[in-house]
């Protein structure tokens, strides 16, 4: 089926892990079970068929050299697993606007020169996915390059917690072009996240009330030093707390929920340690309490989940689907437009993966029974009156759609100079 040719904006830690496991699987066997990867053969596309053929960074350190070296290049501090050898890719140098907080810029100094013409190259590179790595906070930035991804063409995968695919005004953007978005803000494989909503979950399943809890995440990486910039903080504490309370079918005072990032810790590099600590109350009112600790080395993590999401897009793009994608961006991501229990969510992905056009129909019964996006969509055992037409909408279609040729590629628009 070709390739899927990717452009990464943001050379870090995260890019890293996700360049590094294209090489380490480029030889995976289609039937083997590769440590989170839903498939090797996802939708036709092999692992190996994700191809980078674009980078962007703003680090004096990382524009102008090899994306081979740029990966490991300081203050990369992940774990490295593969040698990945010269790609032919040299990064480029990106827009900065607030992508450099007062904590990173004392250790990055931006390249000198002007910002490349971010759509002539995506467009030059026959791009079809862009991959959003920017730092935590990075709003104007992110917004600055979606508008940029539009122009050229390209489906777009956002992985941090600046939210794009679940606001509306995006959706529509990118359905009035024509094209594909999965996000907003990556899932990883077993990180905080995933391990307090399938806790939560448990809480509410087995009938413990959820009073309290607290999800505490500290760890070494550039992203920890740049969250100690509490103002960039607002939309990642969102995202992680819907996240987890959208499992919750009742609501919990604000001032009983924490979670975030809460500290810096310059020797742990790229691993992050979690805490949880959650307070119920069983039966006869009688307390129950539950403590965790998770340690993970932070992008490897999510690598897996990337190239996952990369190539759902592209069978958005062969497909002729617009805007959000709604399953694929309910299981890979914390902040996608609709929230469904993770069963659902995989349930919903795997047969996107089957028939890409059932995303579509998905979609459209969600909107027809006038389920909002951002809101929790529950299963069919949720016995709240207020969910009932969530649930109907949540329902597969009993019709399959036909699966439809990949349209002709869009002739190349003239870009745009941006400095």
């Amino acid at each position: 089926m070709g390739k899927v040719r990717v452009a990464i904006i943001g050379v870090g830690n995260c890019a890293s892990s996700f360049v590094q496991g294209l090489h380490y699987y480029k030889n995976a066997k289609e039937s083997e079970r590769v440590p989170g990867i839903m498939h090797v053969n996802l939708g036709g596309y092999h692992i190996r068929d994700v191809e980078i053929v674009a980078a962007i960074d703003i680090d004096k350190n990382k524009v102008g050299r090899d994306l081979s070296e740029a990966i490991v290049t300081w203050p990369n501090n992940t774990f490295v697993f593969a040698k990945v050898p010269k790609a032919g890719v040299v990064v480029q140098r990106g827009m900065t606007h607030d992508g450099l907080g007062k904590y990173l810029s004392k250790i990055i100094q931006k390249a000198p020169g002007s910002t490349v013409d971010i759509v002539k190259l995506l467009q030059d590179t026959r791009a079809d996915v862009v991959v959003n790595y920017l730092p935590v906070g990075s709003e104007e930035a992110t917004k600055w390059y979606v508008e940029q991804v539009l122009e050229a063409g390209c489906a777009f995968v956002n992985c941090i917690p600046v939210f794009i695919a679940r606001e509306r005004y995006w959706q529509e953007r990118f359905e009035k072009r024509g094209l594909p978005v999965i996000g907003d803000d990556i899932k990883s494989q077993v990180g905080a996240t995933i391990t307090h909503r399938v806790l939560s979950r448990l809480f509410v399943e087995r009938g413990v009330r959820i009073d309290r809890m607290y999800q505490i995440n500290f760890g070494g990486n550039t992203d920890f030093l740049n969250m100690l910039e509490r103002e960039r903080l607002e939309s990642k504490k969102i995202s992680k707390t819907s996240a987890v309370t959208s499992i919750i079918p009742y609501p919990v005072s604000e001032e009983d929920i924490h979670v975030g990032p809460s500290d810096y810790i310059p020797w742990l590099k790229d691993r992050k340690w979690c805490h949880i600590r959650m307070e119920g109350t069983t039966f006869g009112d009688v307390p129950l309490n539950l403590e965790m600790k998770l340690e993970v080395w932070d992008s490897p993590n999510s690598a897996g989940v990337v190239i996952d999401a990369v190539r759902c897009a592209k069978l958005g793009l062969d497909h002729g689907l617009k805007g959000a994608l709604v399953g694929p961006s309910s299981y890979f991501k914390k902040s996608p437009p609709w929230q469904f229990p993770d069963e659902l969510a995989h349930g919903y992905t795997e047969q996107f993966i089957r028939d890409p056009k059932s995303d579509a129909v998905l979609k459209q019964q969600l909107r027809k029974a006038g389920v909002e996006p951002a809101r929790y969509v529950s299963g069919a055992g949720a016995k709240a009156a207020k969910t009932s037409k969530m649930v109907e909408a949540a329902k597969p279609a009993t019709k399959r759609a036909k699966p439809a040729k990949a349209p002709p590629a869009a002739k190349p628009k003239a870009g745009r100079k941006k400095k």
